[in-house]
C-alpha cells in the first residue's frame, strides 16, 4: 500500500524500493532520486486504508463461481421462473443468501 501511496502523491516516481533500514526510496524515469514527503505518504496510506476497511463487506461475500451462477440462471429461465416465481429459483436464493449474510454497512 505504501508503494501506491508514494506513486499517488509523487507523480514523477516510476520505481520504489525499500532500503536496508526499512525506509522507502524512489526514482524518476531518468533514474534520479525523488525526495519523498512522508506526511503526504502517511495521509495517503490512511486514506487508502480507510477505503479498504470500508469495503470489507465486499471481500466477505462468497458468491458461487460465475459459471455456476450462469448455470443456475439458465435452469431458472428454462424452468420458466419469471416474475414472482423467480424469487424461488436457486439462482435468486443462492445470491440473496450471500447478500443477506454480508449487508452493506
Amino acid at each position: 500500500m505504501i508503494d501506491i501511496a508514494i506513486r499517488n502523491t509523487h507523480s514523477s516516481v516510476v520505481t520504489t524500493y525499500v532500503n536496508t533500514d526499512g525506509t522507502y526510496s524512489a526514482l524518476d524515469n531518468d533514474g534520479n532520486s525523488v525526495t519523498l514527503d512522508q506526511s503526504l505518504i502517511t495521509a495517503e496510506v490512511n486514506r487508502l486504508q480507510a477505503i479498504y476497511d470500508n469495503n470489507q463487506y465486499q471481500r466477505d461475500r462468497n458468491y458461487a463461481p460465475t459459471g455456476d451462477q450462469l448455470d443456475m440462471l439458465w435452469h431458472s429461465i428454462d424452468a420458466g421462473e419469471f416474475g414472482d416465481t423467480a424469487k424461488q429459483s436457486e439462482f435468486y436464493t443462492a445470491n440473496k443468501a450471500v447478500k443477506d449474510a454480508n449487508p452493506k454497512p
